[in-house]
């Protein structure tokens, strides 16, 4: 009986294959679109407020950084150009002194 379903089965797998390949070129892409979350929130104004609004907003919001403890300057210096280096950030380097002082004077241990 399995010698005689085999051709069979086979002869009909045969014959579906032009209408599978068939329907496998009609695929179409479509594009969609996301929502995110309104990050509309800037650092506060300040000496450097600008130079981290500018270069620090394109990859993460003001609250992640705001939420982040107290640092040294010497280990916001770390932080900042790990961000530049290892996370390839977009920041400019004549930037980092004023954002690392900025970030001091909000977020730096008193």
């Amino acid at each position: 009986m399995v010698r005689t379903l085999l051709p069979i089965a086979l002869v009909v797998g045969v014959g579906f294959a032009p209408v599978c390949a068939r329907a496998q070129s009609q695929l179409s892409l479509k594009s969609v679109s996301v929502d995110l979350p309104p990050g509309d929130d800037m650092f506060p104004n300040g000496p450097g407020a600008d130079a981290i609004n500018n270069n620090c907003l394109a990859c993460h919001s003001a609250d992640m950084v705001l939420n982040q403890p107290a640092l040294s300057k010497a280990q916001w210096e770390v932080q900042v150009n790990l961000m530049r280096t290892a996370y390839k950030a977009p920041i400019d380097p004549k930037d980092a002194g004023a954002i690392v002082d900025y970030l001091v004077s909000i977020k730096g241990i008193k």
